[in-house]
């Protein structure tokens, strides 16, 4: 077995070795190259009548003539027959090279290269052959090229670069076999993985390391590294972060951030590095006077200024001005002007801090797209990638249309990579769109384990595709199981159906509980088609009808009211229903203070004995302070049901049961209408609830790699009103409770460890205190 060269993932060769043509014959065995033919003071000249060809195997005659150039009785140079021999040399498909004159002919002693029979990786574990045998460019029953095995070496040798081995070695080795073919073997050696041990920054005043190694895509490796992957060194993430930061900054107001130089340095051990980016943030700016002006005849400017939405006073961001120009820009498409562009002109005013937009309405070329031609989707349909452009063919050629499209394609999540481009149609007024993309799979499955209060630790598995069958569609089946619940949910959803921003799905889920402590087991399920549509930049609207069942079984308690509940028995019904969404972060911004609002009502159980009418509302606002470190959250939320018709009233299956997550210290029905005349004491819910929560996460010290966070909280709540309350008292009656948090941003999801002290109470409501549970967001 012979070797060609080791290369190593921290690139460069690990041998002395210099490989050059002459010498490729040390590293294959017997190889060599030379021009022989007399070596005359004066540069020679000959004439050949014949060429002689000699050692071919499997290359043809014709091929080596023809790289040769050399006609028959042709006078031919000293430096003619230099350069037949380059060719011959450069062609890759020789070892050895002789051209010698002999009178009129012309010897040509050719030893070819031998034949690849087979392809083998050793010693690799991390990288498997399937992928890293897809990356070279040797292949079987090919001709074996020295330097192609080297470049090959280096490509596996990166690839492990990438993965963060950048100790790992690749040595390319040939083992002779008969009838002049080899087997070609890589060699792995694999080494330790190289983590990012440290990320620092210089040059920062307005944000903290710990709140800029938050925004950066690179983590530093911490106590559970060996789960977490991008706290491996990746020269190319390093670099990307650079870009990372620059939009983190120009999202707050600093358009002349500069990531300076980027170092990294490896650790004395040689088994991490310390990352340290010199940036220069540059001044901070708000948006100061805002106008806008016309230069095109028979547009009025002010008509149009009102559809920038650009605040005075506001932290400058580049994308709240990509998103105005956007916004000018289809008012005025809407109203005629097609070939129209809006230029926002920016002054700035260093002194106050301040820059001045003027968006001038101005005259744009008049060239049209002339058609969209798409490759590199194998799966994905066209229709999936062209409702994601508002330009179709013939349309005026709008710049920031088409990189705003390039960028929705991104965000659809179906593609590794995406290439839009427009060139030159067949006519100079006229472009052509290209889009390339490469596909990855969109399709997962996972298996794992849930925890929630009041329902203890559940086993979960889903089948999640997000491009189902290539057509852009959404389709979900969950399973889940606990000591105490059973779920099945199912979803699907076509997001543009009509080729418009129009989503209709379907929604169906299947549960049973036993409530040990409530002595029945209840059972609801529901199958709603939807509809949903957005109604702003900020707010969608959605409408559901369909059936749903409830069911309470083998109730084994005394309580009268649930007695007379449990013998309604199987009660299925028609359900319709209405919604409103209003997200401030549907734009798309970064911004420090977002607001979030849903508002739903329905009317359910027609055609059953609980028929009903029921509403909920839930807001939310979370913003930063101190420079992002602390997260601040105000979260109301309240709901109503009554009983419509001659029916006997709401079952606890229709009624609201406040969770232990909406306020903590409490337990699963832990507050609220309760039967104490009965044994158990049952717990019955309420027609009406309402619930306020007040939050701060904060950091405590610790490295920010940890994910671990601090937080207090207050919460306060309450449940009341049944139909039929009996002797129950279903009088509302407030409750709090206040607490601290420990937020840890888990490998397996976000974590909350909580202690909860109540102190507003009543004297039966049932208490936890302390627990773990999924942090939510909205």
């Amino acid at each position: 077995m012979k070797n060609i060269a080791r290369r190593s993932a921290a690139g460069g060769l690990q041998s002395s070795t210099v490989l050059k043509p002459a010498a490729l014959a040390v590293l294959i065995g017997v190889s060599g190259a030379a021009l022989v033919h007399p070596a005359p003071l004066l540069a020679a000249n000959y004439a050949f009548s014949s060429v002689q060809i000699e050692g071919l195997n499997a290359v043809d005659p014709g091929t080596v003539t023809s790289l040769l150039g050399i006609g028959r009785g042709e006078t031919v140079s000293d430096g003619e027959l230099n350069a037949a021999y380059q060719r011959l040399s450069g062609s890759g498909l020789f070892d050895k090279i002789e051209l010698i004159p002999a009178g009129g002919t012309l010897i040509v002693r050719l030893t070819e290269f031998p034949i690849v029979n087979r392809i083998n990786i050793e010693g690799n574990r991390v990288l498997k052959d399937p992928d890293l045998l897809a990356m070279i460019e040797s292949k079987p029953r090919y001709v074996f090229n020295p330097a192609t095995a080297e470049a090959d070496a280096d490509t596996i040798a990166a690839a492990y670069g990438a993965s963060g081995r950048i100790a790992a070695t690749v040595t390319p080795r040939i083992i002779r076999r008969a009838n002049n073919s080899v087997d070609l073997v890589f060699e792995v050696v694999e080494g330790k993985n190289v983590e990012i041990e440290r990320i620092t920054f210089t040059g920062n005043r307005a944000f903290s390391d710990a709140r800029l190694r938050r925004v950066v895509t690179s983590k530093q490796a911490g106590l559970l590294r060996f789960l977490v992957k991008v706290d491996t060194y990746d020269p190319g993430r390093v670099e990307f972060d650079k870009q990372v930061l620059k939009d983190f900054y120009a999202s707050r107001g600093y358009p002349d951030f500069d990531a300076v130089a980027v170092t990294s340095e490896l650790t004395n051990q040689e088994d991490g590095y310390y990352v340290t980016y010199e940036i220069r943030e540059g001044q901070q700016f708000s948006f100061g006077e805002i106008s806008a002006v016309s230069e095109v005849e028979g547009i009025d400017a002010a008509a149009y200024e009102g559809y920038a939405q650009v605040r005075s006073g506001a932290t400058y961001n580049p994308d709240v001005l990509d998103r105005a120009v956007a916004r000018m820009e289809n008012a005025l498409q809407k109203a005629g002007y097609g070939f129209v562009r809006v230029d926002p002109r920016v002054t700035r005013d260093e002194r106050s801090g301040t820059l001045d937009i003027e968006f001038a309405i101005v005259r744009g070329a008049r060239i049209t797209v002339e058609r969209i031609d798409i490759e590199g989707n194998e799966t994905t349909l066209d229709r999936v990638i062209r409702t994601q452009f508002t330009v179709v063919e013939g349309d005026p050629f709008n710049p920031r249309a088409i990189r705003a499209a390039a960028e929705r394609i991104r965000a659809l999540g179906y593609f590794s990579n995406v290439d839009v481009r427009a060139r030159e149609g067949s006519a100079t007024d006229t472009v052509v769109v290209d889009v390339n993309v490469e596909e990855q799979g969109t399709g997962s499955f996972s298996a794992g384990a849930s925890y929630a209060l009041g329902e203890g630790v559940g086993f979960i598995g889903s089948f999640t595709e997000t491009n189902f069958l290539g057509r852009g569609q959404y389709l979900k089946v969950e399973l889940s199981a606990g000591l105490d619940l059973r779920t099945y949910a199912f979803s699907f959803a076509e997001p543009n159906l009509f080729g418009r921003d129009l989503s209709v799905g379907v929604n169906a889920s299947y549960s049973e509980r036993f409530w040990a402590d409530d002595l029945f087991k209840s059972s609801d399920g529901y199958i709603k088609p939807f509809i949903q549509f957005p109604i702003s930049e900020l707010a969608s609207f959605n409408l559901n009808a369909g059936v749903e069942l409830s069911n309470i079984q083998n109730y084994t308690g005394d309580s009268a009211i649930m007695l007379a509940e449990a013998a309604r028995e199987r009660q299925i019904g028609a359900t319709a229903g209405l919604g409103f969404t209003f997200d401030t972060r549907r734009n798309g911004l970064e911004e420090p203070t977002f607001a979030y609002l849903k508002v739903s009502g329905e009317v359910g159980g027609l055609g059953a004995d609980n028929e009903y009418v029921r509403g909920k509302v839930v807001g939310n606002v979370t913003s930063t302070a101190l420079n992002d470190d602390i997260t601040l959250r105000a979260t109301v939320e309240g709901g109503a049901i009554a009983s419509i018709g001659s029916g006997p009233g709401t079952r606890i299956t229709d009624r609201f049961r406040m969770s232990p997550q909406q306020v903590l210290g409490f337990a699963t029905l832990g507050m609220g209408p309760r039967d104490l005349t009965a044994t158990d004491e049952d717990a019955l819910g309420g027609n009406f609830y309402t619930v306020a929560q007040l939050e701060a996460d904060f950091p405590i010290g610790l490295p920010e790699e940890y994910g671990i966070t601090g937080g207090l909280f207050m919460h306060t709540g309450s449940v009341w009103g049944l139909d039929n309350p009996g002797t129950v008292d279903d009088s509302f009656s407030l409750r709090a409770s206040a607490g601290a948090a420990l937020n840890w941003d888990s490998p397996l999801g976000p974590l909350r460890f909580y202690y909860a002290v109540p102190f507003v109470k009543e004297s039966y409501d049932e208490e936890r205190r302390f627990g773990v549970s999924i942090s939510t967001g909205f």
